[in-house]
């Protein structure tokens, strides 16, 4: 059975719904980021789980167990829903050492001094901290304190660790550096781990599943590369990626069997679908969604454009490409160059690329382009 259930939760603060409908399940042993813009409603659900905050309506079950029924009058207290929290600011005790922070919660549960000593030894050496456990927090950089907060956190034993924002606060080096360690912790705590944040870059590298929410609505559930490479709307496509994936204006001039004719950048041209979800008709305006490596420049593409500017990184270059009305953004891989106006040819290569219909932005098919 999944770890953790969301069943038709919804959250509302007077008029405003924070959260809407949200069905989930989370199984038992992941890592599952809630991803979304700021006030998306993705703490809130947090929150909600965590015992927190209450649920206008719906149903939470955790390992099996109801502890929110909004029609049962069940809100089960957070200290009984065995679960960590960790905090964006980490709430240490300013005033007690790393060894006492982490051994707090174990004295409350009346540990013996012994299985205290075993227990924050055990966590002081996973978390690598094991030289600072004289310190206070004060003493300690904002990537150790963190260390710290984790091994509280999971000293009394809690299978379900959820986590706010926690690298918001360090440095570019120090969150990369974090998300290693933070990768490496839940292989070898075995637990649960339910990750709150506003970096798709953080969201895409740690997570098992990603859950994207858009004004407090369930966008799509998926694992990292499905959410890459199959988004279920126009949302979910121009949120995950950097740079943002090209969406790209068409209209249906014709439909076949086996391909689509397309008017957009002022040429026509065919789209080949090879998973297709939906019916496509004559006239119908739809959206390409076509990622900045799908697009490759070369003598025979199919398409002509002009270079609007270059922006070498050494690894890959990012172009910006003029086509008509529209301006393309697209990465080559590699060491190459360009000059502004110079005349090029491009194609958009792969059967990668989505198509939606611009009149719900929902993914209708993934396929290809070709000549006509």
């Amino acid at each position: 059975m999944p770890e953790i259930i969301l069943e038709n939760v919804t959250k509302r603060f007077g008029k405003s719904i924070a959260v809407n409908n949200v069905n989930l399940e989370i199984s038992d042993r992941s890592f599952i980021s809630l991803l979304g813009p700021s006030g998306c409603g993705k703490t809130t659900i947090l929150r909600m789980v965590a015992g927190l905050e209450t649920p206008t309506s719906g149903n939470i079950y955790i390992d099996g167990k109801l502890v929110f029924s909004s029609e049962k009058g069940i809100n089960v207290s957070p200290a009984k829903r065995g679960v960590g929290f960790l905090f964006q600011n980490y709430a240490l005790w300013p005033h007690m050492t790393v060894y006492k922070n982490i051994a707090f919660g174990l004295e409350n549960l009346k540990w013996s001094k012994r299985d205290i000593r075993a227990r924050v030894d055990e966590l002081l050496k996973m978390l690598k901290i094991e030289e600072y456990e004289s310190r206070y927090p004060s003493e300690l950089s904002g990537g150790q304190q963190q260390r710290v907060a984790i091994a509280r956190t999971l000293a009394t034993g809690s299978k379900i660790l959820f986590l706010d924002e926690p690298l918001s606060n360090l440095d570019a080096k120090l969150r990369n550096d974090m998300r290693v360690e933070l990768k490496r912790l839940h292989e070898e705590t075995d637990s649960t781990f339910v990750y709150v944040t506003h970096d798709q870059l953080e969201a895409m590298t740690l997570s098992t599943k990603i859950c994207l929410l858009n004004k407090g609505v369930l966008q799509q559930y998926a694992s990292p590369l499905d959410i890459y490479n199959k988004p279920a709307n126009t949302f979910v496509a121009d949120f995950v990626g950097n740079p943002s994936t090209n969406l790209v204006d068409a209209t249906v001039l014709d439909v076949d069997d086996d391909k689509i004719a397309l008017e957009f950048c002022g040429n026509t041209l065919a789209f080949v679908p090879k998973d297709s979800e939906g019916r496509l008709q004559t006239g119908q305006k739809v959206i390409l969604g076509v990622r900045p490596e799908l697009i490759s420049v070369s003598e025979n593409g199919i398409m002509d454009g002009e270079i609007y500017s270059i922006l070498p990184s050494g690894m890959e270059t990012v172009l910006k490409i003029e086509a008509g009305d529209l301006l393309l953004t697209a990465v080559i891989f590699g060491s190459v160059d360009y000059k502004v106006h110079q005349k090029i040819k491009f194609s958009f290569i792969t059967s990668r690329i989505v198509l939606f219909d611009k009149a719900d932005g929902k993914k209708i098919a993934i396929g290809s382009i070709q000549n006509m």
